[in-house]
C-alpha cells in the first residue's frame, strides 16, 4: 500500500468523475465541479490542488478540466 496522502484523495475524485462522465459532458463538468464545491472542505480541496499543481498525475481528464472551476482554498 501507498504512503502517499494524495492517494485516497484522488481515488475520490475519480470515482466522482467516472459516474460523471455518464452524464453529456457539459452536465457532468458542472456536476462534478459543484460536487467537490459542495461537499469537499477545504483541507480536501488543498489537498488535490497540490496534485492539480503537481501535474494531476492519476486523475481523470474531467477532474484536471474542472480545476479552474473549484474554489481553491485560502492560503493559511
Amino acid at each position: 500500500m501507498s504512503h502517499d496522502p494524495h492517494v485516497k484523495l484522488i481515488y475520490m475524485a475519480n470515482q466522482i468523475a467516472k459516474f460523471m462522465e455518464s452524464k453529456p459532458h457539459a452536465e457532468g463538468l458542472a456536476s462534478l465541479t459543484s460536487h467537490i464545491n459542495d461537499f469537499w472542505e477545504p483541507r480536501m480541496r488543498k489537498h488535490l490542488f497540490e496534485v492539480l499543481d503537481g501535474g494531476g498525475q492519476g486523475l481523470r481528464p474531467l477532474v484536471v478540466e474542472a480545476a479552474d472551476k473549484i474554489r481553491r482554498p485560502k492560503a493559511a
